[in-house]
């Protein structure tokens, strides 16, 4: 099973950082979140990604090709020819592909890029700055049950702000806080598709939650599995710093995996 992370956009929302480098670069705990969405799905075993990059994509290539160098303890010895030893060596069980997708290109477009690394089999798709604890063993599951073209991971982020409840002839009945089953459904990533769903993407400029989703929702080929435990995007420096807190307290619900 292979996963793919779109990690091309330009993160304009957060840009007091995406200046520098790429949003999924952006770090939580000194680790890059891609790297946080990685160890997530090694987790359950998916150890095999592809990484649909385009703003500042070789930054990532660098990072994933000095892995050893930020994750392990390092002498440089400038008295034996500029020798270098690296200690305690970390090794992920990663096979990590990085795909120049384009600058500017959308993403379906960058989805379609990757099609010869896919190859025929079903596939894993999600965004590059967003983390949750999902169970992807019963996601994947519910897709073949559902025996759908496509699964899009569904979570109700709630409201931001207190609730009133009102009757249907304009009678206040409560003021109460917000709850997480107050919002709407929103697509959070998580995705699961058949390799036939590259028949649905023009060209770069396809914009894969438009066309090719609202394609396949109208031929009824398109299931909705509803998360219920945690998932926080990373759109903006608060969200950012949010993340951050959870982990520096050791209370991040996405690491559900062993040190």
């Amino acid at each position: 099973m292979k996963v793919v992370i779109l990690a091309g956009g330009f993160g304009t929302r957060i840009s007091e950082e995406s200046y520098l480098k790429p949003k999924p670069m952006i770090e939580i705990g000194e680790m890059p979140i891609l790297w946080h969405i990685m160890k997530e799905y090694s987790a359950y075993g998916i150890n095999e990604f592809i990484i649909c990059a385009g703003y500042k994509q070789h930054m990532i290539k660098e990072w994933f090709a000095d892995y050893f160098i930020h994750t392990s303890d390092i002498t440089f010895d400038f008295t034996n020819g500029n020798e270098m030893v690296v200690h305690n060596k970390r090794a992920e069980a990663w096979k990590v592909t990085v795909v120049d997708t384009g600058l500017c290109t959308q993403t379906g477009g960058r989805i379609k890029r990757i099609k010869n690394y896919v190859g025929n089999e079903t596939f894993m798709v999600t965004y590059g700055d967003g983390v949750g604890n999902i169970d992807i063993h019963e996601l994947f599951r519910f897709h073949n049950k559902c025996g759908k073209i496509g699964t899009i991971s569904m979570f109700n982020f709630g409201q931001s702000k207190g609730v009133l409840e009102v009757s249907k002839d304009g009678e206040i009945q409560a003021f109460r806080e917000k709850s997480n089953f107050d919002g709407n459904l929103i697509n959070i990533g998580y995705m699961v598709f058949e390799p036939s769903i590259f028949g649905y993407i023009q060209d770069d400029n396809t914009i894969f939650e438009k066309d090719p989703l609202n394609k396949l929702a109208l031929e009824r080929q398109l299931a909705g599995y509803v998360h219920k435990g945690f998932w926080q995007c990373m759109d903006t420096l608060r969200e950012k710093e949010k993340l951050e807190k959870l982990w520096a307290r050791g209370d991040a619900p996405w690491k559900i995996w062993e040190d």
